[in-house]
């Protein structure tokens, strides 16, 4: 019997080397870990989750599918049960951007050789700016949709970053670091669409506030230009 995992966690596995040692933080049911070793992409892993019920939920996929030898399960606060040489390459998929960014600033060690694999599901500006002012570089973004929503998976390690945001890249990221294959086009469509509801909202509201128009008024055609772009095929 072989997992299948959503569109979402694949471009996550799709992103882990062969071979690595690899962490799963805030693992739930361990769907990742699994899937990875069932593939044959990693020999072991760790799978770690704050909370005992998604670590025991973790548990039962891995015994379900075979899988409970090659799976270490740390209770864990992020990465406060991990020591740095235990892991090259870390996931955190579907936490929320302000947590990812707290378990990151309590473990410098990540910067430090090791490929990080994040999936905010909140929050995902702020984690883009923080990550390159704390000595992390974003070195690929992907965009998949999962039914009705769309996710976005960061490719980062320690780095260096001359990175200056504008309006239009902390939504959506710099086009230089956008996967091939990806549909950005409608990724950017969804997102203007949001925006729009944004600005249309802040024009009715009673004292609209002037320097968020003005910035969702930037990022909008920011955007706009890129999804031209992408349709004329001259972005990824």
């Amino acid at each position: 019997m072989t997992l299948e995992l959503s569109p979402r966690l694949r471009t996550v596995a799709a992103l882990v080397p062969r071979g690595c040692r690899f962490a799963d933080i805030g693992t739930d049911h361990a769907y990742l870990p699994v899937w990875l070793l069932q593939n044959g992409v990693v020999e072991t892993a760790i799978a770690g989750d704050l909370r005992p019920g998604p670590l025991a939920h973790a548990r039962e996929t891995a015994e379900r599918f075979g899988c409970t030898e090659q799976i270490q399960f740390r209770l864990s606060d992020g990465l406060a049960a991990l020591s740095p040489h235990e892991a090259d390459c870390i996931a955190m998929a579907g936490m929320g951007g302000e947590t990812v960014r707290s378990i990151l600033a309590a473990a410098p060690w990540t910067r430090e050789n090791v490929r990080l694999l994040l999936q905010p599901q909140s929050n995902l500006p702020e984690l883009r700016e923080w990550l390159t002012e704390n000595g992390y570089a974003i070195r690929q973004e992907y965009c998949v949709r999962e039914e009705q929503r769309w996710y976005t998976v960061l490719v980062v390690n320690g780095g260096e970053s001359d990175t200056r945001w504008t309006p239009g890249t902390r939504i959506a990221g710099r086009p230089e670091t956008w996967a091939a294959g990806c549909p950005w086009g409608n990724y950017l469509r969804h997102e203007l669409e949001r925006l729009r509801r944004q600005r249309e909202g802040l024009l009715h509201a009673a004292r609209p506030d002037a320097i968020r128009l003005d910035e969702l008024t930037r990022a909008e055609n920011e955007l706009e230009q890129w999804r031209d772009a992408a349709e004329r095929g001259e972005l990824p």
